[in-house]
């Protein structure tokens, strides 16, 4: 019997960057059954990642900072011997670690200069993630009937974060009445990707006059949004700061609808079945990374002239056409 082959994964970057990730982890696992696959990351997507059914081994210093910590990486990467390397970052800095494993680097799936298995496509920046990844796995030889038309690349399965026991969620939920979610956060580097938080308080009321029960979803760090938003308009709930991923699949898979900017819990949100109504502005294409599922996208330029009228009409019209 032969030995298993040893494979690297690299995906370093954000929370919804990761989760667009998880059909190729899928096929990527799908095609290696049998081996030993390992992921580069970086620490906050670890935990996710390490919990999924797809990995052997996560490490999560895909992010070196200096020069001793570059060297150990590479070290450590030429020690392993990876029979096969998946990047599924696919930028600069993942080009040079390529490089610096010459002259004997592994099989590389992706687009560093020299690679064996390149992605050939050099329109490749301007489709969707999801189509990105899955022609870039087909030009691997791993999936022959990739979903590559634009549009074609189904949401990411979550099905196997519902098992995960949410005492947040399970509390949220005993509320019969329908539930909406608002994710008015965004990353703070990127204030133009946020709907005002004055927009996201009308928005609140008047979902709750409509009878729904209404919460915002955030991280800890978008506690001060959420008190704007709240302050405003008192008759939102807040699990800002309180709900872990598997927290956001449950209540994603029981929400009647869910509003929100480009921001990674609205990939998981829309993934686990939400209705989404998804806000872009200038600062993102949706064309590129819009989440996928039952979504409406509305994009504004600045999404200070995006009023409160057009998102609830968005999302009534999202709610009548669950499954289209």
């Amino acid at each position: 019997m032969s030995e298993p082959a040893h494979i690297l994964v690299i995906k370093l970057s954000a929370l919804g960057d990761l989760i667009q990730a998880f059909p190729a982890f899928d096929r990527i696992r799908a095609a290696h059954r049998d081996d030993d696959i390992t992921l580069l990351t970086t620490a906050p997507y670890a935990d996710l990642a390490a919990a999924g059914p797809w990995f052997d081994t996560v490490e999560a210093d895909g992010r070196p900072t200096g020069l001793i910590g570059a060297l150990g990486l590479i070290s450590r990467l030429r020690r392993r011997r990876y029979d096969v390397v998946y990047d599924l970052q696919g930028n600069d800095r993942t080009n040079a670690l390529f490089q610096a494993l010459r002259p004997f680097p592994p099989r590389w799936s992706g687009v560093a200069l020299g690679c064996a298995l390149p992605h050939r496509n050099p329109s490749r920046m301007r489709i969707h993630t999801l189509e990105r990844h899955a022609e870039q796995l087909r030009d691997a030889g791993i999936w022959p009937d990739a979903p590559t038309a634009p549009g074609a690349a189904p949401a990411p399965d979550v099905s196997w974060m519902l098992a995960a026991p949410s005492a947040v969620a399970d509390e949220a939920l005993t509320d019969t009445r329908p539930l909406a979610l608002l994710v008015p956060g965004a990353a703070a580097h990127r204030p133009a990707k946020r709907w005002p938080a004055e927009r996201y308080a009308a928005l609140a009321g008047r979902l709750a006059e409509m009878g729904f029960a209404v919460q915002l979803i955030g991280a800890a760090s978008e506690t001060r949004i959420a008190g704007e938003i709240a302050s405003a308009a008192p008759e939102v709930g807040s699990l800002v700061g309180r709900t872990d991923l598997a927290g956001l699949a449950a209540l994603g898979a029981r929400a009647a609808i869910a509003v929100g900017n480009d921001t990674g819990p609205m990939h998981l949100i829309a993934a686990a079945g939400a209705p989404s109504v998804c806000l872009f502005s200038a600062a993102s294409d949706p064309a590129l990374c819009a989440p996928r599922g039952a979504v409406t996208v509305l994009r504004e330029p600045d999404l200070a002239a995006l009023p409160v009228e057009a998102v609830l009409d968005a999302a009534v019209t999202r709610m009548a056409n669950r499954g289209r």
